[in-house]
């Protein structure tokens, strides 16, 4: 599909600048991992909110910082919803003294990555997925 649709919903409010061209790169990142994406939405919201949906479809009781479901049909370009909890992005910043922004993309890119089939459950995997985040995250500071 040439134009995806990319969305930004804020039930909690955080800073995202530049939405446009963050749109673009991601649509891009897509296409340099050769998938075809229709529809993204990212949902950012609380700690309880994101808490509250990991439990119920995941069957998971405890915080977390993204969840993504892929909610296309077989063989069809992807269409997902990726939340973020702005309260754990704001923390991992302090956290990993991260800027604020740039933690911001990490979690923005890395739900994109799980939708183009990479994973973060075992050591090796998450080894990967780090290193994909820094690529997209280098590229991001180069894209126009």
């Amino acid at each position: 599909m040439n134009n995806p649709t990319i969305r930004f919903n804020f039930l909690e409010p955080i800073s995202l600048v530049d939405r446009t061209r963050l749109k673009r790169f991601t649509s891009l990142l897509f296409k340099k991992q050769r998938k075809s994406l229709a529809e993204l939405q990212y949902v950012f919201c609380s700690d309880a909110y994101l808490l509250d949906i990991n439990r119920q479809f995941l069957h998971h009781d405890f915080y977390t910082d993204i969840i993504t479901f892929d909610l296309s049909e077989k063989g069809q370009p992807i269409t997902a919803e990726i939340y973020i909890s702005v309260d754990r992005v704001r923390d991992n910043a302090l956290n990993f003294d991260s800027p604020l922004k740039r933690e911001l993309h990490r979690v923005i890119f890395h739900g994109a990555l799980h939708l183009c089939g990479f994973k973060d459950k075992t050591a090796k995997e998450e080894l990967e997925m780090r290193k994909m985040e820094d690529k997209y995250l280098a590229l991001y500071e180069r894209f126009t």
